[in-house]
């Protein structure tokens, strides 16, 4: 008889918090790949509630199942023109104007550690 091959375990991303962060994080195990979209439940109480297995009053939620891609894979895969308008739709300044502001505050803030500010 052929062997049949053992499906490999598909790696779940766990969502983390450093205590005084809060810019959470994903720890990628070696070999594994980062996630390029992740899945997300958005959960809002509704303000009714439903009886529970006891008779006990439990909230209701409603449940939003969000994606949330990594951008980087995006300014990969886009012309500029489509990123930025990409980014335009989510609040943010085209890629080339935030990276100038964001050279300055970076030279600013070398220039205040060298004492030169």
């Amino acid at each position: 008889m052929p062997k049949t091959k053992t499906p490999k375990k598909q790696w779940i991303p766990e969502i983390m918090y450093e205590e005084d962060s809060q810019i959470p994080f994903i720890e990628v195990p070696e070999g594994e790949r980062d996630p390029s979209l992740l899945f997300i439940f958005v959960n809002r109480k509704t303000g009714d509630t439903e009886p529970g297995p006891e008779g006990e009053e439990i909230p209701v939620f409603e449940m939003d199942l969000r994606q949330y891609v990594d951008m980087k894979i995006l300014s990969e895969k886009l012309t500029e023109d489509e990123f930025d308008k990409v980014r335009s739709v989510l609040g943010l300044e085209p890629r080339r104007s935030a990276a100038e502001k964001g050279k300055k505050i970076t030279d600013s803030i070398a220039k205040n550690l060298s004492g030169e500010g």
